[in-house]
This record gives structure tokens, C-alpha cells and sequence, in this order.
């Protein structure tokens, strides 16, 4: 996904609990105390805020232009326009968002608060015998036909979200389920609600609010609503859903009661991930949500074109910027030598290479009228541990594999490149700054290596487990006592022959001193034969008369006859600048490392006519900006020879854990499409972790489109990376996500949204007592003690808040990373010419 979302609406597996589908995320022992499962962790001031503020432009209404039109991207043009339908995404709550009443919106705290474009007031005025909601409307509220919002809109979205009536194919129904009945206050302008058992998060429901011409029959909801929405009563309405192009037209709404919308319309324009930066560059979008490779090319555009103006400077950045002289001038030197296929094989590659860098060039120009606003979304990425069968089914596993995390270094390889705030997360069930945070890790502990072995040891899991077999039964008596004496009477006599064979000096054949090519590495090439002709980008100019061409130099020899003379002499040219560029790398002048292990066939080897490189005899002279005792690119080393030292510790004395003759090694599961680069690069490092205290792992990169429904969903993992989104309602959207599978009758598992298929009773418990009370205080704790609970069985592992990264046209205003708040569609807008700007800088256009 960009990074992949978590997975929204049924997962085939069915329960009879209310259902609440979320989009898609010092413990030596295995006893815990009572004290460390409290969950009371104090939020401190830390917590009151969010971990990074918003960054959305912010203009008061009086800068803001009246009129205009936003390109919106959004990933898909949406299957459906009703958000309770079990393949809403993000486009359809964007829309919902514009276009229909939201009674209770977020915060910039992710607090929900009540919103005054459609209620007077909200609150519960009875609690026995029943909980009573009073809602009192906006006298001027009314849908976009006209007629007024009331109690009738109230009942038919209860009904239809009731679970009662199957004919409705409802994603969600936690909350409807506990009204027992709706009804007409003291006037059309109140709405009493209620319920049949208390319910804390009562804020939660009639958002969005749809009328009851899309909720009074099932044909409306289930087929109605996919395609068009009959009324609406928000700032703007549905004009256009274009199913040829996607494009989605939200127009100003005459009718809307409210401060008016700053634009006359928002188009939402769909526009995969991968494909956005072509897209902002072609001036195709004015607003969308970017991946961190869109986030650092609009930085570097940022940045040229502060240099001056485009197409009087070379582009540091980007394709053929990597490549040294010596590569290019032999680039140069195959496209004009003799071998005519060859030279017809360079030639093309040469003019791809210029078509890209002009294409690049081109998108970096456009790219330089945007800015990155950037913030943390309301969403985390968690490392999921099924718990069901194999090794992480048993807790001291779970727990070892948490222990050895260092949540810390992996937050600040995804936040800190982009300087977003990296600290790891605390909780599984709210955010920073949201009433229910509190950092419970605690109850799990932090990351100790000693302390991970010791729990897999604990579990039997131990240096060498792999090779010992089970044993198939216990002798007792005297025959234990005979088959002791036998082994070692066994062990003394083959001592004994190792001994004799050591002095006769016979224990190695002269087959065994044959030298082969077996194991056989070469030091920092990591990638053999990848370095073809075609790879090579276009030569650079030649160096200036009477002066020896430096890696500076921009080298490109001048027309003449004999260009296969030439380009034998280039050749040689260029394999000594290859040491050129050696010796200033040692000396500081060169780029460290740029070209390691990227030297083609003309300093070490040969290449065919097909391009596969082919290896050379190893070279016996020492290489240019060797140093003794450093490993350089292309040295070869014999059989046994250790590889370089990674750049991370490990320990070697608990490598290979087995138990039972079995190896302890993970399945984890990533994906592989674009935009999942960060997800990846957390993976590796995940991977090095447990690596460091004897946890094998398997990694398999699977197409975004199989990653939950053919891997998560069912099971198919061991360990995974995936995200949840926040929620303000953490005891009514949370608690599918740990609740305790319950078996079913054909023996599966019916686990709702629990992937790690980790849980127990008494989570579910504190989740049930948190929804029942009224007590707002009392439900945050019951949640802290929850989530406590829930770190100490290590089903799920919370890392980090996901970052927002968002591309906007510089005169877009009160848009962008909005953070943990909903937007204010109708403050949208573009920045009056000539106002003063958010910073309180005037307008230099």
C-alpha cells in the first residue's frame, strides 16, 4: 500500500457477538502479577498531546478565496457510497465525511466532540431503569430534498444496523444492537434514544447519519446506496460519480446551513500510490496523501529549484546520477566499438537511459510546485504473532520474540528520515493525546536479550535442540545402568581413534586438499552478474586538453574514424579511472562506496555478447584503495573465510535453537507491492533482532492483493506486519480485534478480527465492563487494564504510529496532515493572494 491497509469487512468468519469491523494493526516467567496487569500507568503530560502536531495550512475563513476547484486523490474510485457496507474504504468515508451529518466528530486530540453544524446538545438525562440519550438538532438541519433531519432518520438506520433483520448485509451493527427503542421528543426537533443495557460509547452511532430513504429497506441499503445517495445534509453534495473515469464530483450545497464552503467543488481522482508523483508532476492533482519516495523527490525538487532555474543544472539525484565516470565512458566505448550487436545492445540502453533522465527531470520540475505537510496518521503498525499452532503458540515464545525488539530503532528507521517524532507506541488501544492512552508495555517489558533466551530455554527451545531427537521412552534399573556404561565405553573408544589418527597424520586425504570453487564468495558483491551494458547510462563529456581526468571530470571522447581503436582505448581509460575513483575514495574525495562492488568486465572479468557476466581468474595484485585488513569489492576468499561483519550485533553462542530435533525458524509474511518499502525495511530489521537471540525466520513477500485475505485472514503466517486505524471508542472497535477465538462447530476457530488468534477471558471482560459503564473515567481504566493484559499474552507487538505524509499546492489551506482530527471540508480552500500565509508570511506570488 503505499503500505498495505488493514483489512476491512468480514473475514469469513462468522460470530454471534455484536459486530464491529475496524479497517485496516519484565516478564521472566510465565506468571504475572496482579500489580504489573493493573494497567494504570499514568499518561503523564506526554500523553495528553498528540505524539506531532498537525500540519494542514491553517488560514482563518477571511484568507481563504471564495471558489475553486480541488483534485482530491484518492487510491480507487469506491464501490459503494455506504460506509456500513463491508467494502467501504477510504473514499467512501471521504465522501460520507462531505455530504452527510457526523454528530460527533474527532478532535485534534482524537477526542470525540460534539458537532454544532447538526446538534444544539447531546447527553444522557437517564441512567435507571434504562440509559435515555436526549438528542436536540439544529433547528435549520435539513437534507438536501428539503425535508428536515428527525427521529424518522434515527429509526430506520437503527433498524437497518440492528442485527434483527438479516435481509440487510451490514459490515457492523456493535451499539444498534443495545437500543431498544427511538422516539420523538417534545418536538421534531429532539430525539430520544433508548437503550436496553448502558453503552459508554453511544457518541459512536448516527455517524455518519444517513437518511431514511437509503436506510428504510434493505434493496435501498444494500444496492440503492452502492451507486447514489438519495439525499444528503452536508457542505457539499454528490454531483457526479463518473464510472468511465472514476472521477467523483462533490459540488458547494445550496442548501447547507452552515458557514459555506469555501470551493465550489471538490473531484475526487483516483490515483494508485505508486503512480502519484507523475500524476502531482503533471499537474493532474492539487491535494494527495504520498508515500515517503513521492515525500523525499518533492523535497529534492523543493530544493533545485531554489538552486536556480530548471534546465541550467545537472540533477544530483535520480537515474544515471549514481554512475561514475568510468562507467559511463565505457558505456560510451561499447556503444562505438566493433562488436555491432554489442554496440546495438549499449546504444538502446544509452537511449532509455536519456529518455528516463529527461522524463525524471521533467517530473522534478513539476514536482518543485508542491510542498510536503506532514504529521502522524491515526493509524499504528503492530508485528502480529499467530498463536495458534506451532512455536508462538506457546506464550514464553510469544514473549521471547517481543523481548527481543528493539521498538525504539525500529520507529526511528521509518519516522526519523522523514523528522516525525519517533517513539514507540504504548498502547494497543489508543493513540497519544487520546482520553484511554496510557503506555502499558510494562506489562510486557522492554527489550532484553538475556531475558528472550532465558524464556526460549524456559520453553525448551535451546542451542543444539535441533540435532536431539525426542527420546522414544525411559529405561529404568539396571538396563539404564548397562546402556550408561555402553555409551560411554563408546564415546572413550572413538576418543581414543581420533587420537591415534591425529598422530599418524592421516586424518585428511589429498582429495580433501583439492582446491574447488565449492563456497566460493566474493568479498561485497552481494549481486553477481548484475552489472550488464544495457544497465549502463549515457558517457559523460571528456576531460579538458592537458589535464588527467579526475572522478569530477566529465568525460566524452571526440568523433574519429576509428572508433573500435577508440574504444579499446577507451576501455583501458576507463578501468584506470576505475582506480582513480578508488584511491579518492580512500582520500575523501570521491562518494564513499557509490560504485562498491558495481565494476564491470573491464576491471575484473569479461563479459558475452548477452550481457551475463562472466567471472575472470582472481586477480593477484592487490586492488587500488585497498587497505590491509579491509574486505574490498571483488577480493575473493577462500572456502571458510567468514563474510564481513554485519552492522549489527550477534551473538553466536545461542545461534540455531531446536527443540525435539526441530529448528525454531518463523514464517513471516510480507508484502511485496509498491509503497511497502518502510514495511520492508522494519521487516529486515525485525529479522536481525531475532536472528541475534536464535529465532529463525522465513521471510515471504506475497502480492498486496493475497497479503490478508490469503495469508492474515486465514492464518497462513507465523509473523506479519500490518496496521489498524485509531479509534476514538476503543471498547466497542477494539475488542473484535482481541477478543478470545471461540471454537466452532466444525472444529475451526471463529475469530472475528483477532489474526494473532491470541486471547482471554478476562480481556473480553474488561472490554464488556469498559462498554457498560457511563462512567467515563472508570471505562478509560477498564480499557488501560485491558490493553495491559493484552500486551502480556504478545499476540500483537504495537511499533509505531504510521506517518501521514501528504503533497499539497502551497495555496492550499486548512489541508493536509490533519493528524488525529477529521476534516473541516468547508474551510477548505486556496489562500487569498496577498494574505498572510500560516507562518504570518505574506504572500510572495
Amino acid at each position: 500500500m503505499a503500505q498495505v491497509g488493514a483489512p476491512r469487512g468480514r473475514t469469513g468468519f462468522r460470530s454471534p457477538r455484536s459486530r464491529t469491523l475496524r479497517s485496516v494493526a519484565t516478564l521472566g516467567s510465565a506468571v504475572l502479577t496482579l500489580s504489573v496487569l493493573a494497567g494504570c500507568g499514568s499518561g503523564g503530560s506526554d500523553d495528553d498531546q498528540p505524539t506531532a502536531a498537525q500540519d494542514n495550512a491553517p488560514a482563518t475563513r477571511d484568507r481563504v478565496a471564495d471558489g475553486g476547484t480541488l483534485r482530491w486523490a484518492v487510491d480507487a474510485m469506491p464501490t459503494t457510497l455506504n460506509t456500513f457496507q463491508a467494502d467501504a474504504d477510504g473514499a467512501t468515508t471521504r465522501i460520507a465525511g462531505a455530504v452527510l451529518p457526523a454528530l460527533h466528530i474527532l478532535d485534534e486530540r482524537g477526542r470525540p466532540r460534539l458537532n454544532p453544524d447538526y446538534l444544539e446538545s447531546a447527553e444522557v438525562i437517564e441512567t435507571e431503569p434504562r440509559q435515555v440519550v436526549l438528542y436536540k438538532l439544529h433547528q435549520q438541519a435539513v437534507w438536501s430534498n428539503g425535508r428536515e433531519i428527525g427521529a424518522p432518520d434515527f429509526v430506520a438506520q437503527w433498524r437497518a444496523l440492528s442485527g434483527r433483520n438479516t435481509a440487510y448485509w451490514t459490515a457492523r451493527n456493535a451499539g444498534y444492537d443495545r437500543i431498544e427503542k427511538i422516539e420523538r421528543g417534545k418536538s421534531d426537533l429532539e430525539v430520544r434514544v433508548t437503550f436496553a443495557k448502558p453503552y459508554a460509547d453511544w457518541r459512536a452511532l448516527f455517524t455518519p447519519l444517513y437518511p431514511k430513504e437509503v436506510m428504510g429497506t434493505p434493496d435501498s441499503f444494500n444496492d440503492g446506496a452502492r451507486t447514489a445517495l438519495k439525499a444528503t445534509a452536508g457542505p457539499f453534495l454528490l454531483k457526479s460519480v463518473d464510472h468511465d473515469s472514476g472521477l467523483v464530483t462533490l459540488a458547494r450545497n445550496p442548501r447547507w446551513w452552515g458557514q459555506t464552503s469555501k470551493l465550489d467543488s471538490i473531484v475526487l481522482t483516483p490515483v494508485p500510490r505508486a503512480e502519484r508523483a507523475a500524476a502531482l508532476a503533471a499537474g493532474k492533482l492539487d491535494l494527495a496523501d504520498v508515500d515517503r519516495s513521492a515525500a523525499e523527490r518533492i523535497a529534492l525538487a523543493v530544493r533545485d529549484a531554489r538552486s536556480g532555474p530548471a534546465g541550467t543544472r545537472a540533477l544530483a539525484h535520480g537515474p544515471g546520477a549514481g554512475i561514475s565516470p568510468a562507467a559511463a565512458l565505457r558505456s560510451w566505448a561499447l556503444a562505438h566499438g566493433s562488436d555491432e550487436e554489442q554496440a546495438a545492445e549499449a546504444q538502446a540502453a544509452r537511449e532509455q537511459n536519456q529518455e528516463a533522465i529527461a522524463r525524471y527531470a521533467k517530473e522534478q520540475s513539476g514536482l518543485g510546485r508542491f510542498v510536503v505537510r506532514k504529521s502522524l496518521e491515526p493509524a499504528y503498525t503492530q508485528l502480529s504473532l499467530n498463536g495458534e499452532t506451532g512455536p508462538l503458540s506457546d506464550d514464553r515464545v510469544r514473549r521471547a520474540v517481543a523481548r527481543a525488539l528493539d521498538r525504539k530503532e525500529l520507529a526511528e528507521t521509518v519516522l526519523k528520515p522523514l523528522g516525525l517524532p519517533a517513539r514507540p507506541l504504548g498502547s494497543h488501544l489508543a493513540l497519544s493525546g487520546q482520553a484511554a492512552y496510557a503506555d502499558s508495555s510494562d506489562a510486557l517489558g522492554e527489550q532484553d536479550t538475556k531475558e528472550a533466551r532465558a524464556l526460549l530455554a524456559d520453553a525448551g527451545w535451546v542451542p543444539g535442540g535441533a540435532l536431539k531427537k525426542p527420546k522414544a521412552g525411559t529405561k529404568a534399573g539396571s538396563e539404564a545402568t548397562k546402556a550408561k556404561e555402553s555409551a560411554a565405553a563408546k564415546e572413550e573408544g572413538e576418543k581414543k581413534s581420533d587420537d591415534k589418527t591425529a598422530r599418524s597424520g592421516v586424518a585428511r586425504t589429498a582429495e580433501d586438499d583439492t582446491p574447488t570453487n565449492d563456497g566460493l564468495y566474493i568479498v561485497g558483491d552481494d549481486k553477481p552478474g548484475d552489472d550488464k551494458p544495457g544497465d549502463r547510462p549515457a558517457a559523460p563529456a571528456a576531460p579538458a586538453a592537458g589535464r588527467p581526468a579526475r572522478l569530477a571530470d566529465v568525460l566524452a571522447p571526440a568523433p574519429a574514424a576509428d572508433t573500435a581503436f577508440q574504444s579499446a582505448a577507451l576501455l583501458r581509460q576507463a578501468a584506470a579511472l576505475d582506480m582513480i575513483t578508488d584511491t579518492e575514495t580512500d582520500t575523501g574525495h570521491g562518494r564513499l562506496g557509490e560504485e562498491s562492488g558495481r565494476r564491470n568486465e573491464a576491471a575484473t572479468g569479461t563479459q558475452d555478447k548477452g550481457g551475463a557476466q562472466t567471472q575472470a581468474e582472481p586477480r593477484t595484485e592487490p586492488q587500488a584503495g585497498a587497505r590491509p585488513g579491509r574486505p574490498v569489492a571483488g577480493a575473493y576468499a577462500p572456502r571458510g573465510t567468514a563474510a564481513p561483519a554485519p552492522g549489527y550485533a550477534v551473538d553466536t553462542a545461542n545461534q540455531a535453537l531446536g527443540k525435539d530435533g526441530k529448528a525454531l525458524s518463523l514464517r513471516f509474511v510480507l508484502p511485496s507491492g509498491p509503497g511497502s518499502e518502510s514495511l520492508r525495511a522494519v521487516g529486515d530489521r525485525i529479522v536481525r533482532m531475532l536472528d541475534a537471540v536464535g529465532i529463525r525466520t522465513e521471510v515471504t513477500k506475497v502480492p498486496d492483493d493475497s497479503f490478508f485475505k490469503d495469508h492474515i485472514a486465514s492464518g497462513d503466517y507465523d509473523l506479519a506486519l500490518y496496521s489498524w486505524p485509531a479509534t476514538a471508542y476503543p471498547a466497542t472497535d477494539a475488542r473484535p480485534i482481541y477478543a478470545k477465538p471461540e471454537p466452532a462447530s466444525d472444529g475451526s476457530l471463529l475469530v472475528e478480527q483477532n489474526y494473532a488468534r491470541v486471547g482471554t477471558d478476562r480481556i473480553d471482560q474488561l472490554f464488556d465492563q469498559a462498554a457498560a459503564t457511563l462512567d467515563e473515567d472508570e471505562a478509560h481504566d477498564l480499557v488501560r487494564q485491558a490493553d495491559a493484559r493484552i500486551w502480556a499474552a504478545a499476540g500483537s507487538i504495537p511499533l509505531y504510529q504510521r506517518p501521514q505524509l501528504v503533497a499539497a499546492k502551497p495555496d492550499v489551506v486548512n489541508a493536509g496532515a490533519w493528524g488525529l482530527a477529521a476534516p473541516r471540508y468547508q474551510d477548505i480552500g486556496y489562500k487569498k493572494p496577498g494574505s498572510p500565509g500560516p507562518a504570518g508570511e505574506p504572500d510572495k506570488n
